[in-house]
């Protein structure tokens, strides 16, 4: 009985670590060098990554509270200045994930370059590993409606606009609005000359 407190206790002090407050000073020390705002609570190895330099995020980017941002050992995020990630919102990195300036990852959204294996009938799927098609990298000034996904292997155009409960599976091509699961091209965006509606 002993050893079973004992272990639910170290497992617990892990999946809690950034409720602790030194973590917090942490990481919070880490956005006013960087400019960036993380509001907590936050969950996924944030500070080991930031400490590593495999997470780099730019200035003015602000992450709600609920943001889980995730990395393999050699793992990397890169998000860009300015960005906005909304609460619940899920970044993963088997490999690289890129976000680009300015871009808005509504409520819930997940970004993700790798997807978890279930082709082996002898292993429990949460044993078996991730498989990857590639890295993503979004472009900068996109806009993700709630609840999006992007997989691995995808390239998103700067400008994009996807909307709420789309799968993206495939490369968008710049400024284009997208939907659907998996997300389809609709339009090119029409874009407001300067002078316009004046």
């Amino acid at each position: 009985m002993e050893r079973g407190w004992r272990v639910w206790w170290v497992k617990r002090r892990w999946y809690e670590r950034n409720q602790r407050l030194l973590r917090r000073w942490r990481i919070n020390r880490h956005a006013a060098r960087g400019g960036f705002f993380i509001r907590h609570p936050v969950e996924g190895e944030l500070l080991e990554a930031l400490d590593e330099g495999r997470l780099r995020i730019g200035a003015g980017t602000l992450l709600e509270p609920g943001c889980w941002l995730t990395l393999a050992p050699e793992g990397e995020i890169e998000i860009g200045a300015g960005c906005f990630l909304n609460r619940n919102t899920m970044i993963a990195a088997q490999g690289r994930v890129a976000i680009g300036d300015h871009t808005m990852l509504a409520n819930g959204c997940f970004v993700g370059d790798a997807e978890h294996r279930y082709d082996d009938p002898t292993v429990p799927i949460t044993w078996q590993g991730f498989t990857s098609k590639g890295p993503v990298e979004i472009g900068p000034n996109c806009w993700f409606g709630v609840n999006c996904v992007v997989t691995s292997g995808v390239t998103i155009g700067e400008r994009c606009v996807v909307g709420a409960n789309s799968v993206v599976t495939a490369d968008l091509p710049p400024r284009t609005i997208a939907a659907g699961a998996p997300a389809k091209p609709i339009r090119q965006i029409d874009f407001v000359e300067p002078g316009d509606g004046e």
